[in-house]
C-alpha cells in the first residue's frame, strides 16, 4: 500500500514537472528528433548591446523550434577576429555571423549599399528609432532589396537571414564640430563608404577595430568615431570624447545575420521558419532596448557629461551634395550595387 502511494506521488510529481517545462518553454526536443547545434559570433565585443542580445535571439530560436535549434553565442574576437567572420562562416567554422555589411563591401559590393551609403537612410521628420527602423525594414522587404541581397550573398555560400537596426549612427568626437571647415584634418574612425565621404569633406576617414576605439580616442590616434548608442551607454566613449556630433548621418544603421548556406539548407522548412522568426524577434527586441539606452544618453547630456554639437545648415547641404556624388561613384563599381542604389532612390521619393 505504501509502495503504491509512493508510486502515485512520484507520478504526480513527474506530471507537475512536465507542465512546468511546458510553461517555461524549455521542453527538450522530442525523442528521435535531430537537434541542430549552431555557433554564432558577433563582430562586436562584450558590452555592445547587439552582441549581448544575441542571447535573446538564441533563446527565441530554441523556443520557436521546440528545442531543436540550440545556438551558442560568442563575441569578437572569442572564436575568430571580426575581420575573419565572413570566411569562417563560409567555411562552416561558424554557422552564423552578426555584423554590418560594410565589413564585406570589398567581397560583396552591394554590402556597402545595404549598410547605408551616407544619407541613404536619412529619414525626414522627427521620428524615433522604432519608426525609422520600421520605415527602412519595409523598404528592405517590399522593394525587392532582400531578394537582391539573398542572391548576392548566395553566390558566396551564405544565406542572408534578416536585417536589424542599430538606430542612428552615433559619432563621438574629442572636439565640438558644427561647421564643415572644422572637419579639416580630423581623423574619423568609420566603416565602408563613410571613409570616402569624410575624405571629401576634408577629414581623414580611417578604420580600426571597435575594440580599439576607446584607446584611440584617448591617445589621439583618432579624433572621432562612429558606432551606435552603445558607444555612449555601453562602451563609454564619452569619457574620452564627450562631443556628440549631430547631422550629416543616417537615422538607421542596418546590421544583418548571415548563415552558412549548407547549414541553412540542412534545416527542415519548419526550422528555417523558426530561425527567421527568431531573427525578427531579435530585430524588435534590439530597438526596444535601444530606446532605453537613448534615454540614458539624454540623461548624460542633461548632466553635462556629453555635449551635442549640431552641424550648421550650410554644412548639412554640403554633406548631402558629397553623398550624392559618392552614390554615383559606387553605382559604377558593380551592377548589383547600381541596382540597389536605384531601388533606394526610387524609395526615397516616397518618403515624407
Amino acid at each position: 500500500m505504501k509502495r503504491s502511494k509512493g508510486l502515485l506521488t512520484g507520478a504526480i510529481i513527474l506530471v507537475a514537472m512536465f507542465f512546468v517545462f511546458v510553461c517555461l518553454g524549455n521542453v527538450p526536443a522530442a525523442a528521435g528528433q535531430k537537434v541542430y547545434r549552431m555557433k554564432i559570433q558577433s563582430a562586436y565585443p562584450r558590452g555592445d548591446i547587439s552582441m549581448e542580445l544575441l542571447k535573446y535571439f538564441a533563446d527565441r530560436a530554441k523556443k520557436r523550434s521546440n528545442g531543436r535549434i540550440v545556438i551558442s553565442v560568442f563575441a569578437d574576437p572569442e572564436l575568430v577576429p571580426a575581420e575573419q567572420l565572413f570566411e569562417a562562416t563560409q567555411k562552416g567554422t561558424l554557422d552564423m555571423l552578426q555584423a554590418v555589411a560594410a565589413m564585406w563591401g570589398g567581397i560583396v559590393p552591394v554590402g556597402e549599399v545595404e549598410f547605408g551609403l551616407p544619407y541613404a537612410y536619412n529619414i525626414p521628420g522627427d521620428k524615433d528609432i522604432v519608426e525609422t527602423g520600421r520605415i527602412v525594414r519595409n523598404f528592405f522587404y517590399n522593394s525587392g532589396f532582400v531578394k537582391l541581397l539573398r542572391r548576392e550573398y548566395g553566390k558566396h555560400g551564405l544565406f542572408w537571414l534578416d536585417m536589424h537596426s542599430y538606430g542612428k549612427i552615433i559619432t563621438m568626437s574629442k572636439t565640438c564640430i558644427t561647421s564643415c571647415d572644422q572637419f579639416k584634418g580630423k581623423k574619423f574612425r568609420v566603416e565602408g563608404s563613410w571613409a570616402d565621404y569624410y575624405n571629401a569633406l576634408g577629414a581623414r576617414g580611417t578604420y580600426i577595430p571597435g575594440t580599439d576605439a576607446y584607446m584611440g580616442l584617448k591617445l589621439g590616434t583618432i579624433d572621432a568615431s562612429q558606432w551606435d548608442i552603445s558607444a555612449i551607454t555601453g562602451l563609454k566613449w564619452y569619457e574620452v570624447a564627450p562631443y556628440w556630433l549631430i547631422g550629416g548621418q543616417n537615422d538607421v544603421v542596418p546590421g544583418h545575420i548571415l548563415v552558412n548556406m549548407k547549414k541553412w539548407k540542412s534545416l527542415t522548412p519548419d526550422l528555417q521558419k523558426a530561425l527567421l522568426g527568431a531573427a525578427e524577434d531579435y530585430y524588435h527586441k534590439l530597438l526596444d532596448r535601444y530606446m532605453v539606452e537613448y534615454r540614458k544618453a539624454d540623461q548624460l547630456v542633461k548632466e553635462g557629461k556629453i555635449t551635442k554639437c549640431v552641424l550648421d545648415a550650410a554644412c548639412d547641404r554640403k554633406c548631402a551634395e558629397v553623398a550624392n556624388k559618392l552614390w554615383d561613384k559606387i553605382a559604377k563599381r558593380d551592377p548589383a550595387a547600381a541596382e540597389a542604389i536605384e531601388m533606394i532612390r526610387k524609395w526615397r521619393k516616397t518618403l515624407k
